[in-house]
C-alpha cells in the first residue's frame, strides 16, 4: 500500500513540474515578444501587434503555474488532478501558440473568418477557451467541497481566488460574444475594435487566483493564530472584490 500511495504522489508531483516547467516557458515566450516589440515597434494596441503573443504568454505562463499549484490544495484524486491539469497545459499552449502564429502572420488572431486558415485558427482558440471554462470550473467546484485538511484562510483564499478567476473567464466570453455578433451583423472592423471593452476587469480577475492563496500561503509562514490569519485573509479579499468591480465600473462607463 505504501508503494501505491508513493507511486500517487510521485504522478502527482510530476504533473505539477510539467506545468511549472511549461509555465515558466510560456512567461519566457511573452518576455522575448516584448523585446521583438521593442526592436520591431508597430501599435502596442489594436488587432495586429506584438501586445498579443506579449501578454497572452505572460498571462497564460502565470496562470498555469498558479492553477497547477493551488490545485495541489483540492481535494481531488490524483488521476483527476492529472488529467485537468494535463488537458489544461495543453490548451493553454494551444492558445498562446494561435496567438502567436497570427501575430507573426500579421493578420488578427480572433473573430477572423477573412480566409479558411484565419477562420481555421480563429476556431480552435474559440474551442480552446470553452476547454479552458470546463477544467477550470470543474477545479473551481472542488473548491468549495469540504477540505478540512487545508487551513481555513487558505481555503477561503482559494474559493475567493477560483470565483475570480471565473469572473475573468466570464467577462473573456463576453467579449468574444460580442465581437462575434458584430462579426455576423457584418461589422468586422468594428468588432476588432470592440472586442476588448472588458479587458481591464478581465486582467484584474484573472490572476486572484494567483494572488488570494500566495497572501494566504504567506500569512501561514507568521507566527499570528489561525483566526487572525483568516481575517487577513478575507480582507484581502474584501480588496480585491473591491478592484474587481472598480475595473468593471470602469470597463462599462469608458
Amino acid at each position: 500500500m505504501r508503494d501505491v500511495l508513493a507511486g500517487v504522489r510521485s504522478r502527482g508531483r510530476r504533473i505539477e513540474r510539467f506545468c511549472y516547467g511549461l509555465g515558466a516557458v510560456l512567461v519566457c515566450a511573452g518576455l522575448f515578444h516584448l523585446v521583438v516589440f521593442a526592436v520591431d515597434g508597430g501599435p502596442w494596441y489594436g488587432p495586429v501587434s506584438w501586445r498579443k503573443p506579449a501578454t497572452f504568454g505572460l498571462s497564460f505562463g502565470l496562470t498555469l503555474v498558479a492553477v497547477a499549484w493551488v490545485a495541489s490544495y483540492l481535494p481531488i484524486g490524483e488521476r483527476g488532478r492529472a488529467l485537468l491539469l494535463g488537458v489544461f497545459a495543453a490548451d493553454c499552449v494551444v492558445e498562446v501558440g494561435g496567438i502567436t502564429l497570427q501575430a507573426w502572420r500579421h493578420v488578427p488572431s480572433h473573430l477572423n473568418r477573412e480566409t479558411a486558415v484565419n477562420s481555421a485558427v480563429s476556431t480552435v482558440l474559440a474551442a480552446g477557451g470553452a476547454v479552458l471554462v470546463v477544467v477550470l470550473g470543474v477545479l473551481a467546484v472542488t473548491a468549495f467541497r469540504a477540505n478540512p485538511g487545508v487551513p481555513a484562510g487558505m481555503r477561503l483564499g482559494l474559493r475567493a481566488g477560483f470565483v475570480s478567476l471565473m469572473i475573468g473567464l466570464a467577462t473573456g466570453a463576453a467579449m468574444i460574444a460580442r465581437g462575434a455578433a458584430e462579426v455576423g451583423a457584418g461589422h468586422q472592423q468594428q468588432a476588432y475594435h470592440d472586442l476588448g471593452f472588458l479587458k481591464p476587469v478581465h486582467g484584474v480577475s484573472l490572476h486572484g487566483v494567483l494572488v488570494l492563496p500566495a497572501l494566504a500561503w504567506l500569512s501561514s509562514r507568521t507566527t499570528w493564530d489561525e483566526s487572525r490569519r483568516t481575517r487577513v485573509v478575507a480582507i484581502a479579499v474584501a480588496g480585491y472584490g473591491l478592484a474587481i468591480a472598480a475595473a468593471l465600473a470602469y470597463s462599462l462607463l469608458r
